[in-house]
């Protein structure tokens, strides 16, 4: 499939779930109501469309567009492909932190990150001053940036935030439509963290990346700009590799792995209180391991 830009990319990806529901041969929205449907300008859905017909998905008949098959997963485009840059910047960021790129106290350039990422200096200067208002990275005096540490109360703090947003959104699960494209976002979870207990420890260890998107799928339900913001927060905090002891790193990512799956189970079964119930254990056990394993977090 033609490779359109990033905002086009998203817009494919919903435009093939809401052709998920459809039978071949039905006709599509106007393209006016898909682009209000998928939250896109109508620039972005024409294009969108224009590499969908290209692929053979869809046809046009005078007015009108037809569905000509259903899609299949390779129709749609990779998480890495979708992401704006300033959302490449900040995985990059994180990704970096988590596996121990980066070292508290370490002072970084922002032509230094750039480079790594591949993304401008314009980019990584807007991440890192919105960044820094949580007070985890600052302003080095001769220049550059500072990685600071955490401690105990603001892993608690942020524990309890965390915890009021993701039981609301939870709840908010029981108003999905049977046929929503949700569902299929569970599914897709739950297979990939099937796969991943399945595997050997190389693998496991790549599971905060699982984490981050199990807990920012959650998140987005709410649809609220602050709370998705927080969750830099979150990432970066719950998943400071360089603090944690090294000696049980496979078995808690195994029990999260677990745990995740009972969540994920719940919803699956529209079981919403047991979702929440077994998220609320979740979000115990995660707090406890923080601050029992990151260094200096739990004195």
């Amino acid at each position: 499939m033609p490779r359109p830009r990033n905002v086009s990319m998203k817009a494919t990806n919903l435009a093939l779930d809401i052709m998920a529901k459809l039978e071949p041969g039905a006709l599509l929205p106007p393209e006016s109501v898909l682009a209000r449907e998928v939250g896109v300008s109508r620039t972005a859905m024409r294009s969108a469309l224009e590499g969908l017909e290209q692929a053979g998905l869809v046809r046009r008949e005078g007015r009108h567009t037809v569905l000509s098959r259903l899609p299949a997963m390779s129709d749609y485009f990779g998480e890495a492909e979708t992401e704006s840059r300033s959302d490449l910047v900040e995985r990059r960021f994180l990704e970096m932190a988590v596996t121990g790129g980066l070292m508290p106290g370490r002072n970084f350039s922002e032509a230094e990150l750039a480079r790594a990422f591949g993304a401008s200096t314009v980019s990584v200067r807007e991440f890192l001053i919105g960044f820094s208002r949580y007070g985890l990275v600052e302003k080095a005096p001769r220049g550059g940036w500072r990685l600071c540490a955490f401690d105990a109360s603001f892993a608690r703090e942020l524990a309890a935030t965390r915890r009021t947003f993701e039981i609301e959104a939870i709840r908010l699960f029981a108003a999905r439509a049977a046929d929503d494209p949700v569902w299929r976002e569970i599914a897709r979870l739950a297979q990939a963290h099937e796969t991943m207990s399945r595997a050997g420890e190389e693998a496991i260890r790549q599971f905060p990346q699982l984490d981050r998107r199990f807990h920012r799928f959650l998140v987005d339900q709410l649809d609220n700009r602050f709370v998705t913001s927080f969750y830099d927060v979150v990432s970066f905090v719950f998943h400071y590799h360089y603090q944690w002891r090294k000696d049980d790193e496979i078995g808690r990512y195994r029990t999260a792995l677990a745990e995740h799956l009972k969540i994920l189970a719940a919803l699956k079964a529209g079981v919403i209180e047991e979702a929440q119930e077994r998220l609320e254990e979740h979000l115990q056990t995660s707090v406890r391991t923080l601050l029992d394993s990151a260094i200096g977090a739990g004195k």
